[in-house]
């Protein structure tokens, strides 16, 4: 889960107006809250009316996430690049498209975001607002499945941007809601995403103890998919 990138803090088309440092790290909180208070609350709205079958839950949760991210990647792709993912900043840190002190705060505030999200998601359901997962997600399977997941939402990014930017909210949302289904872990792909998850014991959670591995899975996944996508895609030298 995630979403895409433009300029200035990432290079998508077009270029970002100049909002100010407050204006975007605001719409990258915004944006992963409403991204977990997405995924939270579909989980447990399919949850309760999937009468016991989890893939109708699965299925509620997959469409209304892809179906977000379209939405949200739209709206703030032009603000702030709309990457509501460390995974995603780190990725256009390394190619110098972002600062490092300002990917530093991107990735402050998507988690914070993040974590706003899931307490929103429980407020909306008169769940406890203050929860721990009990979902372990644990085994080499898994981690592979998030080294996979993010690798491939990495590739969807960079492909879309660099072939067409302005598909990247449509190409982000189809991918993920494939990866809900093709990856053993339902596809996190998304560091705030897993921290945020592990604070909600509903359909979406993970137990904290999973996530660690879960993140390194996902950073893994990333620069792996940045170094291979950075030579693959790179303009070739007039001869």
């Amino acid at each position: 889960m995630s979403g895409a990138t433009l300029q200035t803090g990432a290079s998508l088309e077009p270029p970002l107006h100049p909002f100010s440092m407050s204006r975007r790290l605001l719409a990258e909180a915004l944006g992963t809250a409403l991204l977990l208070a997405i995924v939270i609350g579909s989980g447990i709205m399919g949850e309760r009316l999937a009468g016991g079958n989890v893939a109708i839950a699965l299925l509620g949760n997959t469409l209304a996430t892809g179906a977000g991210l379209v939405v949200l990647i739209t709206i703030f792709g032009p603000l702030s690049g709309a990457h509501f993912n460390p995974a995603v900043t780190l990725v256009f840190a390394l190619r110098r498209e972002i600062a490092w002190a300002m990917a530093v705060a991107y990735i402050v505030v998507q988690i914070v975001g993040g974590v706003l999200g899931v307490w929103a998601a429980h407020a909306m359901f008169a769940e406890p607002i203050l929860q721990i997962s009990t979902k372990l997600r644990d085994g080499p399977a898994q981690i592979f499945a998030e080294f996979i997941a993010t690798f491939g939402l990495i590739a969807a990014i960079l492909g879309s941007i660099r072939f067409r930017a302005e598909a990247t909210p449509m190409i982000v949302g189809l991918y993920i809601t494939v990866a809900y289904w093709f990856t053993a872990s339902t596809s996190f792909a998304n560091p705030a995403v897993t921290i945020a998850r592990s604070l909600s014991n509903t359909f979406a959670g993970i137990a904290p103890a999973s996530a660690p591995l879960f993140i390194v899975g996902q950073l893994l996944g990333a620069v792996s998919a940045c170094l291979l996508f950075g030579w693959l895609l790179k303009e070739r030298q007039p001869t």
